[in-house]
């Protein structure tokens, strides 16, 4: 099968829906995994009619929920012999703290614990590819943040920024630490920061609170469009010259310096120990 196979997730709308449609244009076999069905098939059909690509597909997965991304997985696995490209792109805000269905704090729940099953999950199909890329989408609100090794569910004092930036901390903390354990493989992961994008990300994904104010935030003239935000998701994914080089942050296309918090080791694999043991993974990648 020579058509290359990506999944992007959170490919609903923003970010995602751009570079899934850019995917699809670059010939790729595109799987859309988003967590509503509804809206994640209407963006189906928003993608094959821009595109007129018919290699383009919606999976449902809730990065909340672990027996979802098990399910979502299985169902990938028994229909597609490989994985080219991942894109670990959805990404939430909470205003206020809200818990997953398995009671985790919802921001590192879905942005960090979600991705970091799927990835690890997904790794057979990976290595079933001649050469794969994992990409995960982070924020140069990393800068910020920090892991809370007592409290990483921050159930004390919890704060919106407290939590997107430890969440977007452990994005590439999660990257080196995999970079350096998939080493001797054809995978390569690395991280990036897409900028200032105006998307949905802030909005509550029950009730629909911050709508109003993630509204405005779009037309700050500032803020990049959707489209303008995936291109380092998307140089990532397809440049030659990208290849074989792993373990690294980007921004703008270029690799970026890191900030001490993402380059220590030791929280590194304080993380990822935890992050196994939450999921219920084995420590070691088998």
């Amino acid at each position: 099968m020579n058509t290359k196979i990506a999944i992007v997730t959170g490919a609903n709308s923003g970010m995602g829906l751009a570079t899934s449609m850019e995917l699809a244009l670059q010939g790729y076999h595109v799987v859309m995994a988003c967590r509503n069905e509804e809206r994640g098939r209407i963006a189906l059909k928003e993608a094959i009619t821009a595109t007129g690509s018919k290699q383009i597909e919606f999976m449902k997965l809730d990065l909340g929920s672990l027996h979802s991304i098990r399910s979502f997985v299985s169902e990938f696995t028994a229909t597609h012999p490989k994985l080219d490209v991942l894109i670990n792109n959805a990404g939430v805000i909470c205003l206020r703290r809200e818990e997953t269905s398995d009671g985790f704090e919802m921001t590192l729940g879905v942005n960090h614990l979600g991705h970091y099953l799927l990835t690890r999950l997904l790794i057979p199909s990976l290595k079933a590819a001649a050469e794969a890329r994992i990409i995960n989408v982070s924020s140069g609100a990393y800068k910020a943040g920090k892991i809370h090794r007592e409290d990483p569910n921050l159930k004390k004092r919890y704060h919106v920024i407290k939590s997107y930036s430890q969440s977007k901390l452990a994005n590439i903390l999660f990257t080196r630490e995999l970079a350096e354990r998939l080493q001797e493989t054809n995978i390569t992961v690395n991280a990036l920061h897409p900028g200032a994008v105006g998307t949905n990300i802030g909005i509550n994904r029950t009730t629909g609170f911050g709508t109003a104010i993630m509204a405005m935030v779009r037309k700050i003239p500032s803020f990049l469009t959707p489209e303008e935000g995936a291109r380092t998701a998307i140089y990532l994914a397809v440049h030659p010259e990208v290849k074989g080089i792993t373990g690294e942050y980007f921004y703008e296309q270029k690799v970026q310096e890191l900030k001490p918090n993402a380059l220590d080791k030791d929280t590194a694999a304080f993380l990822w120990n935890w992050s196994a043991r939450q999921t219920g993974l084995p420590i070691e990648i088998e």
